[in-house]
């Protein structure tokens, strides 16, 4: 299982005009086999920032959503508002557990 964390610094009035296309985008890419979660989240302490975390099955379904319609799509309008800076990090996750109790 993977793991897709990326942090994008940007502006309210680009964020206020990509707010459709990043809702778009987590609807079509949900909808993809082996995505198990795709989110969009703005930071209330820092609203220029935004958070996008994924959760792929594997790397070969991660490889298939970049070739996606909706992807190519999603990078038109982000080139149309394209963010100050990106950071983005994909990990391999272990064994899932339970969160310790106390």
């Amino acid at each position: 299982m993977l793991t897709v964390v990326a942090i994008v610094e940007s502006s309210a009035n680009d964020i206020q005009a990509l707010r459709a296309a990043f809702a778009d985008m987590e609807t079509a890419s949900r909808a993809e086999v082996g995505c198990l979660d795709y989110t969009f989240c703005q930071e209330i302490s820092n609203p220029n920032t935004l958070r996008i975390n994924e959760l792929w099955e594997s790397m070969d379904a991660l490889q298939e959503h970049f070739a996606t319609e909706h992807m190519a799509k999603f990078n038109v309008a982000i080139a149309a508002h394209p963010p100050k800076s990106m950071t983005l990090r994909v990990h391999e996750l272990g064994q899932e557990r339970a969160l310790p109790t106390g």
